[in-house]
């Protein structure tokens, strides 16, 4: 089989957005009296989407789903007004885009981030044109794992599932890949430890964005 599509989720894959996660989410939690956490804390609840981030943000006790939906309205205006300002894409993902390019080979972005943003953050990092296509959170749609967002970008790019290879960096973007029919692709330098993708069964764990050149030059996976 020849893949013909690269899907990379965004946060913890291309870009190191922890950092400005962290300091929207924090800002937001110390405004309603509740302690900030540890950044790092950050890297293992997020790829749900805003609110659910911010329900495990709170403390136990005060975790409530309309305290929550609250909090994520505010972290997510501040994030909005300051989306990249520690945000930097990962060492080698510049050269595997443009390798793909070479190849002939379609890419595109496909996040929980909220859909505006997402494509603020890709705008100001990645020179114009880089990815066929940015598709984030949008009203109607259902967020990853749902498979409905990546057929329905896949659709856009006329390429299918098989012909797809579906690169992120947590269990929620293995579970997409599954759950789409796409090959599930995980990688060690974002957000997730590589202990924890291994415990979550992913087929295949790379820890340089090269890696995914050569095989998709291989086309196997």
């Amino acid at each position: 089989m020849r893949f013909k599509c690269v899907v990379f989720d965004l946060d913890g894959t291309l870009v190191d957005t922890l950092e400005d996660i962290a300091l929207a989410m924090n800002t937001a939690l110390c405004e309603r009296g509740f302690p900030a956490l540890p950044g790092e804390d950050y890297a293992g609840i997020v790829g749900n989407g805003i609110r659910h981030l911010a329900y495990l943000a709170l403390p136990g006790e005060n975790r409530d789903e309309k305290l929550a939906r609250e909090l994520a309205e505010r972290a997510a205006r501040l994030y909005a007004e300051k989306p990249v300002v520690h945000s930097k894409i990962y060492p080698g993902i510049l050269e595997l885009i443009f390798g793909l390019r070479n190849l002939r080979i379609k890419t595109a972005v496909l996040t929980n981030k909220p859909d505006p943003v997402a494509r603020m953050v890709i705008d100001r990092l990645f020179p114009a044109g880089t990815f066929e296509a940015v598709q984030g959170e949008t009203p109607g749609v259902p967020r990853k794992p749902d498979p409905a967002s990546t057929w329905e970008l896949l659709m856009r790019l006329d390429v299918t599932p098989r012909e797809t290879v579906f690169a992120g960096d947590s269990e929620v973007d293995l579970e997409t890949a599954l759950a789409a029919e796409c090959s599930p692709l995980l990688v060690s330098w974002g957000f997730r430890s590589r202990e924890a993708l291994e415990k979550a069964s992913a087929p295949r764990i790379i820890d340089r964005p090269g890696e995914l050149l050569d095989l998709v030059r291989e086309t196997r996976i």
